[in-house]
């Protein structure tokens, strides 16, 4: 069983040493981070989504934005569209589950604003459709996703590929992805505050 559980972490050790010899990662990370920045500057928002265990990462980088990271700070305006279950029950039941993400996007995206949708596959439907969305109206799009050619990296501005297949690394990469950029986003924006 021990070498099973030195398995696991070798394989996502391996993962995160790939991103961490990736030029193009890094600088797509780099990109990001000044993007949120630029957004939070000019009074717009962050806004994300995804599906399961992508949805709890969106919630909870939502929340690092929106609440704090490391540094006691004003709160950013950072959000997960998937929080108020009545309306994605309601959504979902009276249209499809393919629309919860668009109709938040047609309500509250604005020109200016993020949408950063997690998706180990780069192909969950209703990701996609907001993306589409976003891109109507304007908004930046930054797809964090894995490896395989999706069709979330299409419709991104920055499209954040984690260099894996397994959905479990994929999701561990992505949350210490968002980490690092919420990290750098409050040092940007918020200089000299403990």
């Amino acid at each position: 069983m021990i070498n099973k559980i030195k398995e696991s972490i070798k394989n996502s050790l391996e993962t995160k040493n790939k991103i961490l010899n990736n030029e193009e990662i890094l600088s797509k990370i780099e990109d990001s981070y000044k993007q949120i920045c630029f957004c939070f500057k000019n009074n717009n928002k962050v806004l994300f989504c995804g599906n399961g265990g992508s949805a709890a990462d969106a919630q909870h980088l939502s929340a690092e934005l929106s609440g704090r990271f490391k540094i006691d700070r004003d709160p950013l305006d950072a959000e997960a569209l998937h929080v108020n279950t009545s309306y994605v029950t309601a959504v979902a039941n009276d249209y499809s589950y393919d629309e919860i993400y668009s109709r938040l996007i047609k309500a509250k995206g604005k020109k200016g604003d993020i949408l950063i949708g997690l998706s180990t596959s780069g192909n969950s439907k209703n990701v996609v459709k907001a993306f589409k969305i976003a891109k109507e109206k304007d908004m930046i799009t930054i797809s964090f996703t894995g490896a395989k050619q999706n069709l979330l990296e299409e419709l991104s501005d920055i499209s954040i590929k984690v260099p894996s297949d397994d959905t479990a690394n994929i999701q561990e990469s992505h949350i210490m992805i968002g980490h690092i950029i919420c990290d750098l986003v409050e040092k940007e924006l918020f200089k000299g505050e403990r």
